[in-house]
């Protein structure tokens, strides 16, 4: 799907997500979103969580900052999501870093169907049995095969997305590169936490899910592009960033910016 395409898509239907997400990032995603075209809501109090999923498109469950009380408002929403049939979206953040956040991702994969797993390529080699080197919740790992995406997706029954400087996806039968994005991203946290966001709100609106990825990773990642031509400092690049968001995907001129997708393994 042509990131022109899924945009459109998302702005059409301006999609509910369902953010269960980390601290340290809630407004960063709600504004990201909002940029898009999409609506976030954050409710992650157990007590409502569930019935908050009966209102959305798609569920976010991304584990940055654990609590007890999160991680059993994730299970519940992540049950009501799988019985409406919606979407939803796991970031494993910081798994390997301590035995109780692999642990809690491991519980989350056993007891939710997950439909997409985002990570950076670190956190997927150690969902899929692999050592990688994690440095607190930012450790990246020092890259992932397609081959071995290709096999964990299909081990986990999900999507599986590996971003890094080149990104990685599969659903196990296909696999595909995207090397759309600028290194600033590294430079302003949450930007993987978001996308992880913009994965649920395209995928929220799609009927395929593969393609929804692929159009939600090569947007994130010229959206990029264009902010970092305007910036050289983190600080403004994050603003910029925000406001490629918005405004990507709306005119002619667009189209001349390239998707750079690969088919790796097929």
């Amino acid at each position: 799907m042509k990131y022109t395409d899924a945009i459109k898509e998302v702005r059409a239907k301006n999609p509910l997500i369902h953010c269960i997400t980390n601290n340290v990032v809630i407004n960063f995603t709600a504004n990201g979103l909002i940029a898009l075209g999409a609506s976030p809501v954050m409710a992650s109090a157990k007590e409502e969580a569930a019935q908050m999923v009966q209102h959305a498109q798609a569920l976010l469950i991304n584990i940055g900052t654990l609590s007890i009380a999160d991680v059993e408002a994730m299970i519940l929403a992540g049950k009501e999501a799988n019985r409406l049939g919606i979407p939803v979206i796991f970031d494993p953040v910081g798994v390997g870093a301590t035995t109780y956040r692999t642990e809690t991702a491991r519980r989350i994969l056993a007891e939710v169907d997950i439909t997409v797993i985002r990570g950076n390529a670190g956190e997927i080699a150690v969902l899929g049995g692999t050592s990688a080197n994690i440095k607190g919740v930012d450790g990246s790992g020092e890259g992932i095969s397609p081959s071995l995406v290709q096999q964990i997706a299909r081990e986990l029954d999900s999507v599986v997305i590996a971003t890094g400087k080149i990104d990685i996806l599969s659903d196990g039968n296909n696999t595909y590169s995207i090397a759309n994005g600028h290194e600033m991203l590294t430079n302003i946290t949450g930007s993987g936490c978001l996308l992880g966001a913009v994965v649920a709100a395209f995928t929220g609106v799609a009927d395929d899910i593969m393609e929804a990825c692929i159009g939600a990773l090569s947007f994130y990642g010229i959206a990029a592009e264009a902010a970092a031509e305007h910036t050289e400092a983190p600080g403004s690049f994050q603003v910029a960033f925000l406001d490629q968001l918005y405004l990507l995907g709306d005119s002619a001129s667009d189209m001349e910016q390239v998707d750079k997708i690969e088919v790796v393994v097929k």
